[in-house]
């Protein structure tokens, strides 16, 4: 197993709410490594969307620490948290949040752009990457010519242009049927072969069956948190 990535340890996060407030997260502690593929599994209400925020850099812990790729994030300012979250952390989310009037090969090279790459690298990069999905007859078309599989493939490309240290997916199957749902986890199966470090926010049981580790929340605890043989794709 490789390095750790992810070091979660003692994170709460209270929510203010009329005169109480919530702690959607009472402590919650854990590691990722290197290549390593998690499931991060709960219902409604478990603390599992704001555990993801959390792991994004989107949100910060009320109490606890965060390490992402060695740096501790409550420490950072905006600007350098900003810059963590896009040179580290791939976002891949449930309704694919790509923009309509670009092509897929601008969808993806977007990220590059605000990391500063010029022009005829990102383009490169993009095609790469769009290449390595399955989709490299597929450059020029923009989302409504695009299925809703191949839409999140071009999501997972763009999640994956900048080369991240985590690749983190929210619901990545939720607005997509059985079939199609098969083939993205697949395409996540065969990232975590070429050595991603993939996590996978859902409350589906048979998404999370994919994965070599389920982590399981219940009111803001971790209850279960253990290694599987993973579902074949």
């Amino acid at each position: 197993m490789g390095e750790v990535v992810i070091a979660v340890q003692g994170v709460k996060k209270f929510y203010p709410l009329g005169r109480e407030g919530v702690w959607a997260l009472k402590g919650v502690s854990f590691t990722i490594r290197t290549g390593e593929m998690v499931a991060i599994m709960g219902p409604s209400g478990s603390g599992k969307s704001t555990l993801m925020h959390i792991l994004g850099c989107l949100d910060t812990p009320t109490e606890g620490e965060y390490i992402l790729a060695g740096k501790a994030v409550a420490k950072l300012r905006d600007r350098e948290l900003a810059r963590l979250r896009n040179q580290e952390v791939g976002f891949v989310f449930q309704t694919f949040h790509l923009l309509p009037r670009y092509t897929a090969l601008e969808n993806v090279a977007l990220p590059l752009v605000y990391a500063g790459v010029p022009r005829r690298e990102r383009y490169r990069r993009a095609t790469a990457v769009l290449e390595a999905v399955g989709l490299g007859d597929r450059l020029h078309h923009r989302p409504n010519e695009l299925s809703g599989g191949q839409r999140q493939r071009v999501a997972i490309a763009r999640a994956l242009v900048n080369n991240p240290t985590l690749l983190l997916a929210d619901e990545p199957t939720g607005n997509l049927d059985s079939q199609t749902s098969q083939e993205i986890m697949k395409l996540f199966r065969e990232l975590h072969q070429k050595g991603h470090t993939i996590v996978i926010v859902t409350h589906e049981p048979d998404i999370a069956a994919y994965c070599e580790r389920l982590i399981l929340l219940r009111d803001g605890v971790i209850v279960e948190d253990r290694r599987q043989v993973p579902a074949v794709a």
